[in-house]
């Protein structure tokens, strides 16, 4: 062989080691991609199974807040006069199958929101009315109309409430305060 034949030969494995090179680069890149792709499919699976699994129940849950409500109204009504034994005798078993029934929505996830006394949350409350309260500060839920609910973190149903209102007293001394505090600055 010449020595043009070999630098040719040189050359040319040279040229095939370097394009070998390039393409085992290229091919391991799209290998680490394809399994990464892979790995971070099978974790959105896991966590639509998951999902799934945590609120397929909500829409049963729902409708069952139905029964809670009038098991609570059952209750609130009777209460308010019994008038026989066997009068008491019945309440008692319609609080005990509320308490059943609070047991087993706790077993799913599902809980009551505590609202009376805390203030509005548009995330978990539904204001029905705002009322004169003195008392409570304004934007305090003073009365709740019907319990909310959530199941594990998300809202099932929102708390309806009536929240206080500030008294047209006090927003006229936080106005003549405000304008006070304009006059002062200057």
């Amino acid at each position: 062989m010449s020595h043009s034949n070999v630098d040719e030969a040189v050359t040319t494995e040279a040229v095939d080691v370097a394009t070998l090179v390039a393409e085992n680069a290229s091919l391991r890149d799209r290998l680490l991609r394809a399994l990464a792709d892979a790995d971070n499919t099978r974790r959105r699976a896991e966590r639509a199974a998951e999902e799934a699994r945590k609120y397929a129940i909500a829409d049963f849950a729902r409708e069952l807040l139905a029964v809670a409500d009038n098991l609570q109204r059952t209750i609130a009504a009777a209460s308010r006069s019994p008038e026989t034994v066997e009068d008491q005798a019945l309440i008692e078993g319609v609080r005990a199958t509320e308490r059943l029934l609070e047991h087993t929505f706790s077993r799913f996830g599902i809980q009551k929101i505590d609202a009376l006394g805390k203030p509005f949350d548009q995330t978990l409350h539904e204001a029905m009315m705002e009322v004169d309260d003195p008392s409570q500060p304004p934007g305090t839920v003073v009365r709740v109309v019907e319990d909310g609910y959530t199941i594990h973190d998300r809202l099932l149903r929102p708390a309806r409430v009536l929240v206080a209102k500030r008294s047209p007293n006090a927003a006229s001394f936080s106005q003549m305060d405000g304008a006070a505090a304009e006059f002062d600055s200057r």
